[in-house]
């Protein structure tokens, strides 16, 4: 069988004081679930992978029930496969931002639940701080200035308003980090 290297972004975990997991706990759950070399990345809900199934999504399912039953928390689930992460890598989303200490880049992983969104892409906020470069039917991605003020939480907020709950996002470099 054919193995998949796929990476879990979990919701919610480890952020302000909340949902405190260890990431050795997590790796161990998802060795009890039958996947295969297991390793998490940075101390955030970052889980990479193998699995002998092709469906990600049903990946995202058995892993939120699996989490379920081991923490009796739920957890948001979205699962990418390394070949889509490429993808995404390869499409260069941020092209043409300048980074800079204050600049963030962001990438959301959009929900089975995904609503339309009601903005205008690519959509900014009246002083410039926060804008929404693309959206796909799986990810939007997304800048913020911190040097204009409002900070991530705010961000996530108005990602949130707009794409629903059921969306987990993260910095772009952490994504990057899952492909090396």
């Amino acid at each position: 069988m054919e193995m998949i290297p796929y990476v879990a972004f979990l919701r919610g975990i480890n952020v302000g004081g909340h949902a405190l997991v260890k990431m050795a706990d997590l790796k161990k759950t998802f060795v009890a679930m039958g996947f295969k070399n297991v390793r998490t990345l940075l101390a955030s809900g970052n889980v990479l992978f193998e699995s002998g199934r092709a469906d990600a999504k049903a990946v995202a399912g058995e892993i939120a029930a699996g989490l379920k039953k081991s923490s009796e928390k739920d957890f948001g689930v979205a699962v990418r496969s390394r070949r889509d992460l490429e993808k995404l890598r390869s499409a260069d989303p941020f092209e043409g931002i300048a980074v800079t200490p204050s600049i963030r880049l962001y990438v959301t992983f959009l929900g089975a639940s995904f609503k339309p969104h009601t903005l205008a892409i690519p959509f900014s906020t009246p002083q410039g701080e926060f804008r929404i470069l693309r959206v796909t039917p799986t990810e939007a991605f997304s800048v913020l200035d911190l040097a204009k003020g409002k900070g991530t939480p705010e961000a996530m907020s108005r990602i949130e308003k707009e794409f629903g709950s059921d969306v987990t996002t993260r910095n772009w470099n952490t994504v990057l980090k899952a492909l090396r």
